[in-house]
C-alpha cells in the first residue's frame, strides 16, 4: 500500500510556499502521495493528521515564532500517540536563535502525542527590513532547492534531524510572541496611497483574508494582520504603507532565475559570518551527497 504525506503550510510572500512545493515534488518522485494544506483564517476543511504517514508543518519565522495562524491550526490537531512530525521553516537570516521558533509549537503538540523527528531551516530573501540583491536571492533559492531534495529523503527514510538548541529558547519565544497582537494593531495603521490601481492583488493574496474593498471600492484592512507584508511586497505600484514598519518595507518580487550579477548591496556586511557559515554547511551537505 502506498504511503501518503501532508504538509500544513503558511506563506506570505511565497518563500515558504516555494520550499513546500519542492518537498511535494521530491516526495512524489519517491511515490509518496502528498497533500499541501494551505493555512488561512479558516480551518473547516482541515485534514486529520492521523490519516497520513508523514505529517509536516511549514511556516516563515516571525519574531522567533511561527505566525499566529499556525498556532490556531495546531489547536485543532487531535490527540494521538507517538505521531512523528517534521517542521520546515524559512527566514531571511541564518541565526541560531531562529531555531527556537519550533519550541512553543512542540510545547503544545507534545502533550497531544506528537514527536518532532525532523526540523529544517531554509534561508530565503527578506520581504521586510531590507532588500537582498537578486543575485543573493537566487543563491538562497538554489541552495534551498538542493537541500530540499536531500532533506525530503531524510524525512522519508526516518533519519532524525533536529536543529541546535538555543539557551532559554522557550522564554525568548514567549516574550517575542507579543508580535502576534502587536501586528494586528499595526495592521489597522496600514494606508493605501492614491496611486493604487485597484488591481486587488493585495486582497487576493492576503493569507488571512484581512483586506477587502469597501462600498466605495477603497482598500480596507481588518484586525487580523499577521504582518507577512504580502500586500506591500506584491503591490505593482508600491501603494501600501505598512504602519510603523513602513521604513522596513520591501516591494517587488525577486528574480530567482535570471538575476543581475555584480550589484552591490549596502547591507552586504549584515550577518555576513552567519550567511557564510550557512552556505558553507549547506554546500558541504550537498557535495557530500553528490559525491
Amino acid at each position: 500500500m502506498n504511503k501518503n504525506a501532508i504538509i500544513y503550510w503558511f506563506s506570505g510572500t511565497g518563500n515558504t510556499e516555494k520550499v513546500v512545493k519542492e518537498y511535494k515534488k521530491n516526495f512524489e518522485e519517491n511515490k509518496i502521495e502528498t497533500l499541501l494544506y494551505k493555512i488561512t483564517d479558516n480551518f473547516e476543511d482541515m485534514p486529520n493528521p492521523e490519516n497520513f504517514d508523514y505529517v509536516g508543518i511549514a511556516y516563515p519565522i516571525h519574531g522567533f515564532n511561527a505566525p499566529y495562524p499556525v498556532f490556531n491550526l495546531i489547536k485543532l490537531f487531535p490527540k494521538t500517540k507517538n505521531k512523528k512530525i517534521f517542521i520546515i521553516k524559512t527566514s531571511g537570516e541564518p541565526l541560531t536563535i531562529n531555531n527556537i521558533s519550533s519550541e512553543p509549537l512542540m510545547a503544545r503538540l507534545k502533550p497531544k502525542g506528537y514527536i518532532l523527528v525532523n526540523e529544517y531551516h531554509y534561508i530565503m530573501p527578506y520581504n521586510m527590513i531590507f532588500r537582498h540583491t537578486d543575485e543573493t536571492a537566487a543563491k538562497m533559492w538554489k541552495t534551498a532547492k538542493s537541500l530540499c531534495s536531500i532533506e525530503a529523503k531524510e524525512v522519508l527514510e526516518g533519519r532524525k534531524h533536529l536543529l541546535k538548541k538555543f539557551p532559554f529558547g522557550r522564554l525568548i519565544a514567549f516574550l517575542f510572541r507579543i508580535e502576534h497582537p502587536a501586528m494586528k494593531i499595526n495592521g489597522k495603521l496600514f494606508k493605501v496611497k492614491n496611486i493604487c490601481i485597484h488591481c486587488n492583488l493585495c486582497v487576493k493574496k492576503c493569507p488571512v483574508n484581512n483586506i477587502y474593498n469597501d462600498e466605495n471600492n477603497n482598500i480596507r484592512f481588518k484586525d487580523k494582520c499577521v504582518m507577512c507584508s504580502s500586500c506591500a511586497f506584491r503591490c505593482p505600484v508600491n501603494a501600501i504603507n505598512i504602519g510603523i514598519l513602513t521604513g522596513w518595507k520591501v516591494n517587488g518580487p525577486y528574480n530567482f532565475e535570471n538575476p543581475q550579477i555584480g550589484i552591490k548591496s549596502k547591507h552586504e556586511n549584515y550577518c555576513k559570518k552567519a550567511y557564510e557559515r550557512y552556505f558553507e554547511r549547506a554546500n558541504s551537505k550537498i557535495n557530500e551527497i553528490s559525491n
